[in-house]
C-alpha cells in the first residue's frame, strides 16, 4: 500500500475508508474515531443531502453524538453537489481538524472522491475496461439518436453541448457520467489539483465476500423501509424537484417514487431498489479493484479497525 510500513501512526494525516454501500466501513470509522479522537468526514456523494438520511444511511443521531461527523445532510435536495465542490469543502474542513488536532476519518462509498482527493481532479478521467466495454457494446445496438437521448435522461447538459450525430463523443460522456456519476462538463469545468498526498494517509478498502455483501444490502433496505424509507421518499416528492438533480437519483428514490405514484406495487419497487443497489455495489467493487489496488484490503469492519488500530496506535502516546 502507499504507506510504508516504516510510517509511524503520527505521520499519518488522515484515515480512508472506501468500499461499496453495505461494506461496514462506516461502523469502522465510528470506531475508530472513539478510539483514536478522529472526526469522520462523509466522502459519499449522496450523504450530503440533509433530505436523505435514511436511504443514504447516514449516520444515525446517536452516531452523531458519539464523536464528530462533517459534511453530512449539508446540502439541500434542490442543489447539484460536485466533486469539485466538495474537495474544495474537504480542503476547509482537513485544515480546521489539523488545527484543532484531531485525526480526520474520511469515509464513503464515491471512489471519485478519494482519487481527486489524493490525485487531484483531471479534466477527463479514466475508464474502467469493463464500463468502457459494456458501452461499445451497447452503443453498437443502438443508432445515434437513441444514444443521445439516453446522454439527455442521465447528462443533459452534456446532451445539449454534443452534436446529436457525434456518436464517438456522445459515448464518451455516457461512459464517465456512467463511471463517475459526474457530467463530463463538470470534469473540464472543475480541475483541481490534489489537496492531500497519498504518503500522508493511511488507505483501507473494506471489501466483503460477494455473497455476503448482496444479502447485507438486501436486509440494510428492508431496514431502511422500516425505518420509514417512503415517508422520506414521499417529503422529498413534496418538494417537487427535477429529476435530473442527483438527489434524485439516489438509489431507492426513483423506485419508490414510483410505487408511490401507483406506477409500480410496493414490493416490486422494493426489489427493484435491491437490485439496482446490489449492481451499484458491483461497480463501486469495479472502480475499487481499478483505482485501489494498492490500498490495504480488509473483509469487514473488524479487520479494518484492527489494521488501522495497530498503524494509529502510537497516537496515542505522541
Amino acid at each position: 500500500m502507499l504507506v510504508e510500513d516504516r510510517q509511524s501512526g503520527s505521520d499519518i494525516a488522515a484515515v480512508l475508508l472506501a468500499g461499496p454501500t453495505a461494506s461496514g466501513k462506516s461502523a469502522a470509522a465510528l470506531e475508530l474515531a472513539a478510539r483514536f479522537g478522529g472526526v469522520i468526514v462523509n466522502a459519499d456523494s449522496m450523504q450530503v443531502y440533509e433530505e436523505l438520511r435514511i436511504l443514504t444511511a447516514r449516520p444515525n443521531l446517536d452516531e452523531e453524538r458519539l464523536v464528530p461527523h462533517r459534511l453530512y445532510g449539508t446540502v439541500s435536495a434542490a442543489e447539484r453537489y460536485s466533486v469539485g465542490r466538495w474537495l474544495k469543502d474537504v480542503a476547509a474542513i482537513l485544515s480546521e481538524e489539523w488545527e484543532r488536532g484531531r485525526l480526520p476519518i474520511l469515509t464513503g462509498g464515491t471512489g471519485l472522491y478519494f482519487k481527486a482527493l489524493t490525485e487531484g481532479l483531471a479534466d477527463t478521467p479514466e475508464i474502467p475496461s469493463a464500463i468502457r466495454e459494456r458501452w461499445e457494446a451497447h452503443a453498437g445496438k443502438l443508432s445515434v439518436s437513441e444514444l443521445h437521448e439516453e446522454l439527455a435522461a442521465c447528462d443533459p447538459v452534456m446532451a445539449e453541448r454534443l452534436v446529436p450525430s457525434d456518436r464517438q463523443r456522445i459515448v464518451r460522456a455516457l461512459e464517465i457520467v456512467d463511471a463517475t456519476g459526474v457530467s463530463l462538463a463538470e470534469w473540464q469545468a472543475e480541475t483541481q489539483s490534489a489537496v492531500l498526498p497519498p504518503q500522508r494517509t493511511l488507505q483501507i478498502v473494506v471489501a466483503p465476500d460477494r455473497s455476503e455483501l448482496y444479502a447485507k444490502i438486501d436486509r440494510r433496505f428492508d431496514a431502511m423501509i422500516a425505518l420509514g424509507a417512503l415517508d422520506e421518499v414521499r417529503a422529498v416528492a413534496a418538494l417537487d424537484l427535477p429529476m435530473d438533480l442527483p438527489a434524485m437519483r439516489a438509489h431507492g428514490v426513483p423506485d419508490l417514487l414510483a410505487a408511490l405514484k401507483g406506477e409500480v406495487a410496493r414490493e416490486e419497487a422494493i426489489e427493484k431498489a435491491k437490485t439496482m443497489s446490489r449492481r451499484y455495489a458491483k461497480r463501486q467493487l469495479t472502480w475499487a479493484r481499478r483505482f485501489m489496488a494498492d490500498w490495504h484490503w480488509v473483509e469487514n469492519s473488524a479487520d479494518a479497525v484492527t489494521f488501522a488500530s495497530a498503524r494509529l496506535a502510537d497516537r496515542m502516546s505522541g
